[in-house]
């Protein structure tokens, strides 16, 4: 199952830095997760400093 990022999201780019499939992009007000490309490895969540990535 994908990872989704919430509105908690600052907008700061650790999780994208950190992604081993780059399926993370800058979106508006917010990162986004390409859902087809992300291999669910948490590497995301463990990242980012407000914890918004989270399993959908």
């Amino acid at each position: 199952m994908a990872y989704v990022i919430s509105d908690d999201c600052i907008s700061c780019g650790a999780c994208a830095a950190e992604c081993p499939t780059s399926c993370i992009s800058e979106g508006d007000g917010k990162y986004v997760i390409n859902a087809d490309e992300c291999v669910s490895c948490g590497t995301c969540a463990g990242t980012c400093p407000v914890g918004a990535p989270s399993e959908a």
